[in-house]
């Protein structure tokens, strides 16, 4: 028989529990990080081919060991500064809901664990910001962290246009 104190999880355990891993990755001058439970791979930028009629975020697709698999751009997603490829521009492969697709980003800096109490509300603004994709606001050392909810970053029909250029 098991005494009391064997039953219940330790406090550094506990401690834990809540935690949650972050790839952080670069937009622009601002820091963003996402579930690492999503990313399954990185790899350097490699241009796609282009899809006709596609949104200027979708750049295309590229061919992922037999997988056909979207490109999304996300610094155009988010209207960052103007997006300009370097030999630093990555594309995290990330599972979305079931569908596998690349998202473009400046640079990818490190994995980080959060506590979720240390994941703040974003603030909410009126007018064009579209908050709904911003999980929350950390700050890591002197670094302020944009964690993203990447499942809501993109609506439903964007999914599906995702979810199409998969297919071609």
């Amino acid at each position: 028989m098991l005494s009391a104190t064997a039953q219940r999880p330790s406090a550094s355990n506990a401690a834990t529990s809540n935690a949650a891993e972050y790839l952080t990755f670069r937009l622009g001058q601002e820091e963003y990080g996402i579930d690492i439970l999503r990313v399954q791979e990185i790899r350097s930028y490699e241009q796609p081919t282009r899809l006709a009629h596609a949104p200027d975020f979708i750049k295309g697709v590229i061919d992922l060991r037999g997988v056909i698999v979207p490109i999304v751009d996300l610094r155009l997603k988010l209207h960052c500064a103007q997006a300009e490829y370097t030999d630093f521009t990555v594309v995290i492969i990330l599972n979305v809901g079931g569908t596998v697709l690349g998202a473009v980003v400046d640079a990818v800096a490190d994995v980080v664990a959060l506590q979720a109490e240390a994941i703040k509300p974003a603030p909410q603004f009126q007018g064009q910001v579209d908050g709904s994709f911003v999980r929350g606001i950390a700050t890591v050392g002197e670094r302020m962290l944009i964690v993203l909810d990447i499942e809501s970053l993109l609506s439903g029909s964007e999914m599906g246009l995702v979810q199409a250029a998969a297919m071609v």
